[in-house]
């Protein structure tokens, strides 16, 4: 399983925001915070802890009865490269794209300009 693969249910992507932020949490306080934040059971979230665990997203350490649980960076930053990747290759096409909007909103802004000056050209030959 791929951090991509983990990284897809809201609920694990919470649980490793609360640890980026937070650093070490223990299960208690991260059923804690899911169950407020989603509502889900603490069967629930300990699956969801098991599949960041397995993803090797996150560490767990028992202290006394309690597992205390550690962000693992190194399978992010694997998809981080993965998808700077997907960065460059969108940026370039962005770029592209922005490049014929301004384009298109020139001519606009010309035919425009374009057509009221013909406006009133006409206007002033119908006066006269």
């Amino acid at each position: 399983m791929t951090a991509l693969d983990v990284l897809g249910d809201p609920v694990r992507r919470r649980l490793l925001e609360h640890l980026a932020l937070g650093g070490e949490i223990s299960a208690g306080g991260l059923v804690a915070l899911a169950q407020e934040e989603f509502t889900v059971s603490q069967p629930a979230v300990s699956q969801h802890l098991r599949v960041l665990r397995e993803g090797g997203l996150v560490s767990a350490r028992a202290v006394g009865r309690r597992r205390i649980y550690t962000l693992e960076p190194g399978p992010l930053a694997e998809a981080e490269r993965w998808l700077a990747e997907l960065r460059g290759f969108w940026s370039q096409r962005l770029d592209a794209l922005e490049t014929e909007l301004a384009r298109g909103r020139r001519a606009r802004r010309t035919d425009d300009d374009n057509h009221e000056a013909d406006t009133a050209e006409d206007t002033t030959r119908r006066m006269a």
